[in-house]
Order: C-alpha cells, then sequence, then structure tokens
C-alpha cells in the first residue's frame, strides 16, 4: 500500500516545490477501483451522518477509490462523470482539504493539483471538527461555466449538482467503512479568500470525511 501521503511524497520526488505545484503541475492518483464494493441497497441502508473522526489520514488508494466514486470519469469515450450536471457544465470542482495542503481532483487525468501548501481544513467549517478530520472536501462551482444560465439558475443547479457529488461521497463511505458530514456552514469569504477564488467562483458545500471514531 503506498504512502497516505502519496501525492506530497511524489512532489518531493520529482523536485515540485508547492509553488510549482500551485502553478497548475497535476500528480495523478493510483487507478481507482470501479468493481466491487458493498450492494447498493446495503449502502444506502448503512448511509448516514458521522461527525466524530479518528485522525488517522486515508491511503492513496483509498482517497482515489473516493474521488473517482465523487465524480470521476465513469464514460472515457465522453469523459461524462459519476455525478450528474445540468447540461453537462460540469460546474463543480472538489477542492481536497489534508493538514499537508489543499488541492483540486481533476477529474480528466484522475489527479491532484496542488493549490495551497498549508493546513486549512479549520477554514472548512464552522464547527470544532473539521479543523481535525483527516479530509474535508470543498465543492466549489464555477459559474462563468454556466454562461448561458440566468443566475436563478446558476444557483438552483450549481446547489443540485454539489449534492449529487455529495451523495456519491455518503455512498462510497458506506461502502468502505469511513464516516462523513455534508456542511453548509462555511465562512465563504475567509475561505474563498484563503484558497484565492475568482469572482465567478462560489462555495457551495463542504464534506469532511474520516474513519468514525
Amino acid at each position: 500500500m503506498r504512502n497516505p501521503l502519496f501525492f506530497w511524497t511524489v512532489m518531493l520526488m520529482m523536485g515540485m516545490s508547492a509553488g510549482s505545484a500551485a502553478g497548475g503541475e497535476s500528480v495523478p492518483l493510483p487507478p481507482a477501483r470501479t468493481s466491487g464494493g458493498m450492494p447498493l441497497m446495503e449502502a444506502l441502508k448503512a448511509r448516514h451522518s458521522t461527525r466524530e473522526f479518528d485522525a488517522r489520514p486515508l491511503s492513496s488508494e483509498l482517497l482515489s477509490n473516493l474521488l473517482w466514486a465523487a465524480q470521476g470519469v465513469n464514460r472515457p469515450d465522453t469523459g461524462k462523470r459519476t455525478a450528474p450536471s445540468a447540461r453537462d457544465w460540469r460546474e463543480i470542482d472538489v477542492y481536497v482539504f489534508v493538514r499537508e495542503g489543499v488541492s483540486v481532483y481533476e477529474p480528466a487525468t484522475h489527479s491532484l493539483r496542488r493549490v495551497a501548501d498549508r493546513d486549512l481544513r479549520a477554514l472548512t467549517g464552522t464547527q470544532d471538527f473539521p479543523a481535525t478530520a483527516p479530509l474535508n472536501l470543498v465543492y466549489v462551482a464555477d459559474l462563468g461555466r454556466m454562461a448561458d444560465a440566468t443566475d436563478d439558475n446558476k444557483r438552483l443547479y450549481s446547489a443540485t449538482d454539489a449534492g449529487f457529488i455529495a451523495q456519491n461521497v455518503y455512498l462510497f463511505c458506506a461502502s468502505a467503512g469511513l464516516g462523513t458530514v455534508v456542511r453548509g456552514s462555511v465562512d465563504r469569504e475567509a475561505l474563498s479568500a484563503a484558497l484565492g477564488l475568482k469572482e465567478n467562483q462560489r462555495i457551495i458545500l463542504a464534506q469532511s470525511v474520516g474513519y468514525p471514531r
């Protein structure tokens, strides 16, 4: 099994600094396992929210599988994903927060692109537990990809699409023995500033993941 800090280990091996990574370099995740797991009806029965997490980090393989389940490419011929997207806008980006930093999941290449080299987990929620949860996901809508939609529809469909991704994560966590909870209470202004988000980017939801305590 690869080290749970696979991404940052590979970064060092490749001689990349945090600054170069933040400038757009990506590191591929291990191939996702796309078969097996808990039967769907059992996963639905087991699905629930958890707010107490063990500090143990996820392995790189488990993180890879989780991100693919969230919105990985399941139809390579079209690039379409495991989560539906209104009018195929694909406007939701998944930001991955761990102790070592922040990266963005890139579904087309199943890779992580580093965007911050410090621990920003505490900014992903107004409660205490996100600061110590081993993994927090933040769903950010790029409204610029929805240029032909009205403002009302941008709000409606970006929230709906983020919800689809969050439910995929819930079902994966139920299958994999992980705990998770989706959260709307986020200091969006502070987190947007820390990430350097653009005016057309909006934080929709956050979701904590880890082994239940």
